[in-house]
C-alpha cells in the first residue's frame, strides 16, 4: 500500500482525547432546545441520533464460540450502530484463515467500513490490504496493537497487552506472590502470549506458562487442578479471561484451595468473585468501549473525516485494575453486561 496516499499522511487531525470525548458526547447527549437543530443543520450530524445516510459496518473478530467476553464488545458496537444509523454485521472465527475469509466476504459485500481484530496478524495481512485497496476504511481493536500501523489501519482501540502484563506482574510483587502459573487458553494468540510475557518480565517470582484448551472448560478445570496438585509452591493463578477465572476458582478449591487467583478481563461474575474474596483483582480493558469506539470511529471518518490518534498512536482503553477498593463502583455497570 502507498502510505503517502493513506489518510494518515494528512496531519490536520484532532487530539486523541478530543475525538474520543466528542464521540462519547454524541453518544450520551441530546437536546430539546435550538442546539439540536443547529447540530442537525451541520452536515446532518445530530447530537442524539444520526440522520446521516445509512451505512454498513462489518465487525469481524477472532472470538471463540461461547466466549462471553465478546458479548460486551458487541453491546458497545450495537450501541454505536444504533446511534449512528449503521447496519452492523458481526461475524467471528478463532481460526486465522477463516477470519480472513470473513473479511473477504465483507469486501465482496461492499460494506462501508470494517472493524477487525488482529489476533493472527500474518493471516490477516493480505485481506486487510485488499479491503484498503477497495477503498474500505479499516480500523483495528482489541488485538493487534503491535501490527495495526504496519497493516495500514486507520485507528486502533484497545489495550497494549505487554503494558498490561507488566502492570499485572508488578501487582503480583505488591501482593507478595512468589510463584504464579499463567494460563493461556489459545497457544500462539499474540495478545495472550504478550500478557504472560509481560507478567514474566516484571514479576520477581517464578512464572510458569500453562496452555489449556479454551473451548473445553471441563478440560481447563482439570488441567489447572492437575498443575496445582503437582506443584504446591504455586501461590497465585493468573488467568487471561473472566470465564476462565471462574473455572480456576473451582480448580483451586478442588486442589486444596491454597493458591490465590487474579485475572485479566472482567464480567459480572468476576465482580462478584472480587466481592467474595475468591478473586483478588481483575484488569479491565473496557471491551464495551472498544466495540463502541471502533464502530463510531468509522461513522466519524465517513461523515467528518476524523480518525483518532492521527494514525500514529493507539487509543488505549486499559489497563485498569478492579479490586475490593473500587469494585462497588463497577458493579452496577457489570450487572448490565457493559463492564
Amino acid at each position: 500500500m502507498d502510505r503517502s496516499s493513506h489518510p494518515r499522511s494528512r496531519r490536520t487531525v484532532p487530539a486523541v482525547a478530543a475525538v474520543a470525548a466528542a464521540a462519547l458526547l454524541v453518544a450520551g447527549c441530546s437536546s430539546s432546545s435550538g442546539g439540536k437543530k443547529a447540530d442537525e443543520a451541520g452536515n446532518n450530524i445530530s447530537a442524539g441520533k444520526a440522520t446521516t445516510p445509512r451505512m454498513t459496518v462489518a465487525m469481524i473478530t477472532h472470538a471463540a464460540p461461547g466466549d462471553t467476553f465478546w458479548d460486551t464488545i458487541r453491546k458497545g458496537a450495537q450501541a454505536a450502530a444504533a446511534k449512528d444509523n449503521i447496519k452492523l454485521v458481526y461475524s467471528s472465527d478463532p481460526n486465522g484463515p477463516n477470519q480472513s475469509n470473513l473479511v473477504q466476504n465483507a469486501i465482496d459485500q461492499k460494506v462501508d467500513g470494517i472493524a477487525v481484530t488482529l489476533a493472527k496478524p500474518d493471516a490477516m495481512k493480505s485481506v486487510v490490504a485488499l479491503a484498503e485497496k477497495a477503498g474500505i476504511p479499516v480500523v483495528g481493536f482489541n488485538t493487534g496493537v503491535q501490527d495495526w500501523k504496519k497493516q495500514g489501519l486507520l485507528e486502533y482501540f484497545g489495550q497494549d497487552e505487554s503494558i498490561a502484563g507488566e502492570a499485572f506482574g508488578r501487582k503480583l510483587n505488591e501482593a507478595g506472590a512468589k510463584h504464579t502459573v499463567c494460563v493461556i487458553m489459545e497457544q500462539g494468540q499474540v495478545a495472550l502470549e504478550a500478557r504472560c510475557a509481560g507478567v514474566k518480565k516484571t514479576f520477581q517470582g517464578k512464572t510458569d506458562i500453562l496452555y489449556v484448551n479454551g473451548t473445553d472448560m471441563p478440560s481447563v478445570k482439570s488441567t489447572i487442578s492437575a498443575k496445582l496438585k503437582t506443584d504446591s509452591s504455586i501461590d497465585y493463578v493468573t488467568t487471561l479471561g473472566a470465564p476462565f477465572a471462574m473455572t480456576a476458582i473451582q480448580s483451586i478449591e478442588e486442589s486444596g484451595g491454597k493458591a490465590k487467583l487474579a485475572t485479566f478481563d472482567l464480567n459480572k461474575d468476576a465482580v462478584g468473585a472480587i466481592k467474595d474474596g475468591k478473586l483478588q483483582w481483575a484488569i479491565d480493558q473496557q471491551p464495551y468501549l472498544q466495540g463502541y469506539l471502533s464502530v463510531d470511529s468509522l461513522w466519524l471518518y465517513k461523515t467528518n473525516g476524523n480518525y483518532s490518534g492521527g494514525g500514529e498512536a493507539p487509543v488505549l482503553t486499559g489497563p485498569a485494575f478492579v479490586d475490593k477498593t473500587n469494585v462497588d463502583k463497577i458493579a452496577e455497570f457489570a450487572a448490565k453486561g457493559t463492564r
